[in-house]
């Protein structure tokens, strides 16, 4: 299989496609990202429905108990490999129907709790907790229930309610993010079903699963429209292949593969949604799958302060426990406020997903790349604390009779959620695209190259009613009221400085846009920096959010969040002053400079890393040792 070279410009329509042009729904992120604070969206938090709250605390309390007496995370870890037993287990518990609604068998649990489960499961094995995520964020259930008729519900659903396990693939060898080039192939044939050729590249769940969600393009055909579209494939049927089990650095037990199709019959009845709607319904199972990562991200954060906590009380240097050394107590702060923002940035999304009033595309994708990536120096930080002993392994500890605490795996498992659905630099772009929406929206024609001077004209006038009325509302707002959100008592400040920063921000946006028009889309650096700065945002703001529902439940919470958003806001600020102050224009030229060798004496004195092979292959059926399906019935 080779891949095909698609233009940039053909590249980009693929991808704009597949994006939901609409609002239908009001966004909070959205909103922020144009200078309108919205806290009335997220403020008061939505109420989740009591009774299943009951059925849910229920089953979590089971999964706890499961969890800590059935699951050995460090037998996982060393023999790379989970074992039947606790697929059987999960299975007895329901664990694979968690999202699957209970008239199909599933336990139909919110968003809310289920990431609860993932966090819990994660704690004790990221991989376990991948294999799960995997299965039911962005697997067959979560497509079915967005996507699925009726007819494909009662055949598939109760099967993975009953344990049956699923995985999802859309990478290939040569393709990742950029899905225009795919080469995956599913013919329509006489009778209107399809016949798959391709082969995919990290499939989660691969080597387990027996039902695959796979993306495939269909060539146009008369009476078929083609494109890129989904469908539901039985992993035992006659010409898929497993190729090999694929080693990472991290998440030793997770099950991913290199799977091949042959020839495979599809019947029709498996096309999941349209054809051509594939990408469309990957973008919006992700809307609600990418929360499950921010949730095991929290996980890492709470494990990482239980660890700190417990080890700067017992270790001395200098007289003094090493917690009470400003040096270190600055590292704990920032992870005891990171975890608590980092839990309130993951369950308002979710309740958000849960209530369904708010469109949550901005929301999801903000929580899945802040927490990915704050989540990751929390990890590092709690290592640095822990010094030597943060880099040794958990047996090595135990084999010299100390707590065998896995700090180390832990950096390594939680690596992969700055790339897993969707990289941080692809996520920046993605929001970035929705949050400039309205203004490429009204400039329209007047930055579209093949645009006449009649359209531009047009697109002109549209684009300066818009700004004659949305700037105005810019200079302005409550956050510049001595009393605005008093109710939030000694977080008010922090409200305040959001809603003058959110306006600020638009207006930086604004100055952008004007500058570079059409090339803003190339300005990725600026882009990125307006994605961190509305996160950084979006965070404190539900970090105020939860500290003031819970502050009789828990007073305390106040205190970490007015840590948190006093951190935020120093981010918040060095990212502001990056926008303009920066080193983007040397960096892009010496980087183009080091692609074509001009530096390369600077790689001199080392044996470099193997000079033969090349980078991107497709995979080929007589390569490596292929890998027992461990399909489980």
């Amino acid at each position: 299989m080779t891949s095909t070279h698609v233009s940039e410009r053909d590249a980009r329509k693929v991808a704009e496609a597949a994006r939901e042009t609409e609002w239908r729904k009001p966004s909070f992120g959205k909103e922020l990202f144009l200078g309108r604070f919205r806290l009335d969206l997220v403020d008061p938090l939505p109420k989740l429905d009591p009774q299943r709250t009951a059925d849910a605390e229920a089953f979590l309390a089971r999964l706890d108990d499961y969890v800590r007496n059935k699951i050995d995370g460090g037998a996982i870890e060393r023999d790379a490999l989970i074992p039947d037993e606790v697929f059987a287990g999960l299975a007895e518990l329901g664990v694979f129907g968690m999202k699957v609604d209970p008239a199909y068998g599933g336990l139909g649990l919110t968003n809310y709790h289920y990431c609860q489960a993932l966090m819990l499961i994660g704690s004790v094995s990221p991989a376990v907790g991948a294999l799960v995520s995997a299965h039911q964020s962005i697997g067959v259930p979560q497509p079915l229930k967005l996507f699925g008729t009726e007819d494909q519900k009662k055949r598939f659903l109760p099967r993975m309610a009953a344990g049956e396990i699923s995985a999802f693939l859309l990478t290939e060898p040569d393709v990742g993010s950029d899905p225009a080039r795919m080469g995956s192939l599913a013919v329509v044939d006489d009778d209107g079903n399809y016949t798959l050729n391709g082969v995919k590249l990290w499939a989660t769940n691969g080597t387990v699963a027996s039902l695959l969600v796979v993306m495939a393009k269909v060539p146009p055909v008369e009476g078929h429209r083609g494109g890129i579209t989904a469908f539901v494939v039985e992993a035992d049927a006659p010409g898929v292949t497993v190729e090999r089990r694929n080693a990472f650095l991290g998440l030793r037990g997770l099950e991913n593969s290199v799977t091949r199709f042959d020839n495979v019959k599809i019947p029709k009845e498996n096309v999941i949604g349209r054809e051509g709607q594939g990408l469309r319904i990957a973008l919006t199972t992700l809307n609600t799958g990418r929360l499950s990562l921010p949730a095991m991200c929290v996980g890492s954060a709470k494990w990482s302060l239980n660890v700190v906590r417990q080890w700067a009380q017992e270790r001395e240097q200098w007289g003094r426990p090493v917690g009470q050394h400003e040096a270190i107590s600055a590292k704990i702060a920032f992870i005891a406020a990171s975890s608590y923002g980092l839990q309130a940035v993951s369950e308002m999304a979710c309740l958000l997903a849960d209530s369904g009033s708010s469109d949550i595309r901005i929301e999801a994708a903000l929580a899945k790349l802040y927490a990915s990536e704050l989540a990751w120096t929390v990890v590092d930080e709690m290592i640095q604390i822990r010094g030597g002993r943060g880099y040794e392994t958990a047996d090595s500890l135990a084999a010299r009779g100390e707590r065998p605490v896995a700090a180390e795996q832990l950096l390594r498992d939680l690596r992969i959620n700055r790339i897993f659905e969707g990289s941080t630099e692809i996520m920046k772009l993605f929001i970035a695209r929705e949050a400039v929406d309205a203004h490429l929206k009204v400039a329209g024609d007047i930055i579209e190259p093949e645009a006449g001077l009649s359209r531009k004209a047009r697109a002109a006038g549209r684009a300066g009613a818009f700004y004659a009325r949305w700037l105005p509302t810019l200079t302005l707002g409550k956050g510049q009221l001595p009393g605005g959100y008093a109710e939030f008592g000694p977080l008010a400040g922090h409200l305040r400085y959001v809603e003058r920063a959110s306006r600020r921000l638009a207006r930086e946006t604004f100055y952008a846009m004007a500058r570079w028009q059409g090339k803003m889309e190339r300005k990725q650096s600026f882009l990125g920096r307006v994605v961190d700065i509305g996160a950084e945002l979006f965070a404190i703001s539900a970090t105020c959010v939860k500290a003031k529902s819970e502050r009789h439940s828990q007073p305390a919470g106040v205190e970490l969040a007015d840590a948190f958003c006093r951190q935020a806001r120093l981010r918040a600020e060095a990212l502001f002053a990056a926008l303009w102050e920066n080193t983007d224009t040397v960096d892009n030229r010496v980087a183009r400079r080091v692609l074509d060798g001009r530096y390369t004496f600077v790689e001199g004195g080392i044996v470099p890393a193997p000079q033969v092979g090349e980078w991107v292959v497709a995979a080929r059926p007589d390569e490596g040792t292929p890998s027992a399906r461990r399909i489980l019935g």
